[in-house]
């Protein structure tokens, strides 16, 4: 089987190399459990304080448009 390329050039579907690389894949996902996340605590408003935004931040964002650039 043959599929082709955009270009017009035909490969093999199926590379010997390929189809290993596939099951040794399909062999080692059960491995890559990836753990629950905890969704982090939410911070209450009193401790958002002391916020400082650099001079240059503020000229960047006061010069861009509504929509942004």
């Amino acid at each position: 089987m043959e599929t082709k390329l955009s270009s017009g050039h035909g490969v093999a579907a199926d590379l010997p190399g390929l189809e290993e690389l596939r099951g040794d894949c399909a062999r080692m996902a059960p491995h890559w459990v990836v753990p629950a996340r905890n969704a982090p605590a939410p911070v209450p408003p009193s401790r958002i304080h002391g916020v400082t935004i650099p001079p240059s931040s503020v000229r960047l964002i006061a010069d861009m448009s509504e929509y942004g650039d």
